[in-house]
């Protein structure tokens, strides 16, 4: 689905992202790992649009989509969701899930001196989505609060509401877990697992918790350096002698967990 080949970031004499290959297969739950400062989050951005590659490309569905923007991928299909959330404060959930797709005829001058019924049947048709959506994440009780008040791990589980609101594709989620306590990372866990199975999404995850990794990704790509070292089931990372190596620092010999 997703084909990055030979992507290079740099930022003057360093080189955060130097020559990553990968793909990302339709229907997967890929995990992305790495020591701190491996380039997965930079990738992340070069692959939404965030941020233009230096050299490289990335292909989606086999059609080109190197440094198209994120609002352009958005409509693609392509999504992301970054380590601290992007809620609007001072709006309730439900409106932060209804304001997410484009397009709305409300956001047209004339229609709202003319198309006002218009405008009434299609913010019907988005509360319902809306709602529809917090009770599938389990969270329909905070419908009505101001996104600033509720948890952080609320908040991740907003976002991944958000995805729900379109016809995403692909998510690409940077540590969905952050910040988390263990029951709402289930509950995240759980959800992307029956968007998944259930809607097709493809998932690709970056995350520092090994036990969500385990629980969620195959396969499982590990990156160091800017560089893409392996490839495959978390047990084969974990055995790698390269990955290994790059993970040193963290006392990897002596601990059955990875840190990302």
């Amino acid at each position: 689905m997703i084909v990055v080949e030979d992507v290079h970031k740099h930022f003057g004499g360093f080189h955060a992202v130097d020559g990553a290959t990968l793909t990302i297969e339709k229907g997967s739950i890929t995990g992305l790992i790495g020591p701190n400062g491996a380039g997965k989050t930079t990738l992340f951005n070069v692959i939404a649009g965030v941020l233009p590659p230096t050299s490289g490309r990335v292909t989606m569905d086999g059609e080109d989509i190197t440094g198209l923007p994120p609002h352009e991928l958005f409509h693609k299909g392509l999504l992301r969701t970054f380590q601290i959330a992007h809620e609007f404060h001072s709006m309730t959930c439900r409106e932060n899930l209804m304001m997410v797709p484009g397009g709305q005829s409300g956001e047209a001058l004339w229609n709202t001196w003319f198309g006002r019924k218009r405008i009434a049947d299609e913010e019907r048709a988005l509360r319902a989505k809306a709602d529809e959506v917090l009770e599938f994440l389990t969270i329909s009780h905070i419908a009505d609060l101001k996104a600033g008040e509720i948890s952080g791990g609320q908040k991740k589980l907003l976002e991944l509401g958000r995805t729900m609101m379109v016809d995403a594709k692909i998510v690409f989620l940077d540590e969905v877990g952050a910040g988390v306590n263990r029951t709402l990372l289930y509950t995240i866990a759980d959800a992307i697992k029956q968007l998944n199975e259930e809607r097709g999404y493809t998932f690709v995850v970056i995350e520092h918790d090994m036990d969500f990794i385990e629980r969620l990704c195959n396969p499982v790509i590990c990156m160091a350096e800017g560089k893409v070292l392996a490839e495959g089931t978390l047990a084969e990372i974990k055995a790698n002698e390269q990955v290994i190596e790059a993970y040193l620092g963290t006392g990897l010999k002596n601990k059955d967990k990875v840190g990302a």
